[in-house]
């Protein structure tokens, strides 16, 4: 197929286009410069044109056309995330969602929302009108939006209660549009989930959501250090399985994180102070601190509501998930990571073994979470990066370990996710999406069907340009 850009420009031309070189570079991109490996072969990724549909009716009209003109298209909300998800590899189109972003209703453990509301404004919205909140976000919640957040994230603050996105009841109904010669709108709910939600926005565009709610809280933010790292682990570990205090964070850093990367912390931590990042309802703090004073080996040197820092720190939850690696960045640009799934029940041990093997080129960073009803953690692990080499062979390093990658030096749903092909997704795409037209280049099940995923990380389409 050959694209006719021209043609679909013309036929959209009385939609908000954009068309300036600088700013089609921007909404090109999203954060996969965390990525040393990413860097270098997205660095050169640019579409042809930008458009920002106001509805779903222009949406379906960009699809339309850019079907009948054989035009690639991207969507994209912030362009927050760091996998590389939201890069037009093909060029074409990038259809930024920007204007949709109405929260459409409210109501008692739900929202319904369209996908470009900014995850601050949705969780404002939803306290402003009903006192209740959204039940997880990621750490770029003052510039991510929820569909982002949706085709693009897994979980994040809210994750140690409340699981990941894709545990049952964590979304409750999206709707679709398909790319064909006439889209369909399509409305999922319960198993039709997972076609769509974390699919990079590869075989269908998420028009509206509907979340569950959680009572809002003003949570309690706390920072609690410790001398030894495992006893950090096992505080998180411990005040996450206390089932009647209700927690929102619980945060790990090994030392000397806190004290190299976290400029206001950084006065009143030393070199080897471990650091635990804490969210609890202002209703369980006594069950909070009757539970820390029972673990003298851990000190609370923070708490939002009653401190005396010279500098506010600011909210606790922008120091981890991916602000972490965000903070180390600006301090060391030779800093990446690596996204690590330590499970139940061997979670401690692997935690360990890992640290004892690569501390301090790799230093622990933890995200409590829950799944299966088990607490387990997420690494976001920081890396001093030196060679593609050698990173490649510290993700075997976890692997041969027992240790799940979900590697964030990939671009493709498959070796970024969970290392095999999700039929569902792309049966979905067979079905909404003949063309190939949808976000192409991310989805290896439909570029190659034969490819072995036995030689997980071999596959290299895109290329560093010469």
């Amino acid at each position: 197929m050959t694209a006719d850009i021209a043609g679909a420009k013309a036929a959209l031309a009385h939609l908000d286009i954009e068309e300036k070189e600088v700013a089609i570079k921007a909404a090109s991109r999203d954060f996969f410069w965390y990525s040393p490996v990413l860097k270098a072969r997205l660095d050169h990724v640019m579409a042809d044109f930008v458009v920002r549909p106001r509805n779903e009716a222009e949406i379906i009209e960009v699809l339309k056309t850019c079907y009948a003109h054989n035009v690639p298209v991207t969507t994209r909300g912030a362009g927050t995330g760091n996998y590389g998800q939201a890069m037009p590899l093909a060029g074409g189109c990038v259809m930024h969602l920007r204007f949709m972003d109405k929260v459409k209703e409210i109501h008692p453990g739900r929202v319904i929302t369209e996908p470009g509301v900014l995850l601050r404004d949705l969780d404002a919205a939803c306290k402003e009108h009903s006192g209740q909140e959204i039940r997880m976000f990621s750490s770029t919640w003052a510039t991510a939006t929820i569909g982002g957040f949706i085709a693009g994230g897994s979980g994040g603050v809210g994750s140690c209660t409340w699981g990941s996105l894709r545990d049952l009841g964590n979304i409750i109904r999206l709707r679709v549009v398909t790319m064909e010669e006439e889209p369909r709108i399509l409305e999922f709910t319960g198993e039709e989930l997972p076609r769509v939600s974390h699919a990079y926005g590869t075989n269908g565009i998420i028009t509206e959501i509907e979340m569950p709610l959680a009572p809002a809280y003003d949570w309690v933010e706390m920072f609690v250090a410790t001398d030894d790292f495992m006893d950090a682990v096992r505080f998180a570990e411990d005040l996450a399985n206390q089932d009647g205090i209700l927690i929102k964070l619980a945060t790990v850093f090994e030392a000397p994180i806190a004290k190299d990367y976290f400029q206001r912390v950084a006065p009143y931590v030393e070199p080897g102070t471990n650091l635990i990042g804490l969210m609890v309802a202002p209703h369980s703090m006594d069950g909070f601190l009757t539970f820390l004073g029972r673990r003298p080996e851990a000190k609370l040197i923070y708490r939002n509501d009653d401190h005396n820092w010279a500098r506010n720190p600011g909210p606790v939850f922008e120091y981890g998930w991916n602000h972490t690696t965000l903070r180390a960045l600006k301090v060391d640009p030779s800093i990446t990571y690596l996204q690590v799934r330590y499970g139940f029940p061997k979670h401690k041990e692997l935690i360990e073994q890992m640290r004892d093997a690569l501390s301090p080129e790799v230093l622990q960073h933890l995200e409590v979470l829950r799944e299966g009803g088990k607490v387990i953690f997420a690494g976001l692990t920081l890396v001093k990066f030196t060679t593609e080499q050698r990173l490649d062979e510290i993700v075997k390093m976890h692997e041969d370990a027992g240790a799940m990658i979900f590697n964030p030096h990939r671009y493709t749903l498959e070796e970024g996710g969970r290392q095999t092909v999700d039929d569902r997704q792309l049966r979905f795409k067979q079905e909404a999406d003949p063309k190939g037209l949808l976000n192409p280049g991310k989805m290896i099940a439909w570029d190659e069907p034969e490819f072995d995923f036995k030689r997980m990380y071999a596959y290299a389409k895109l290329q560093a340009p010469e």
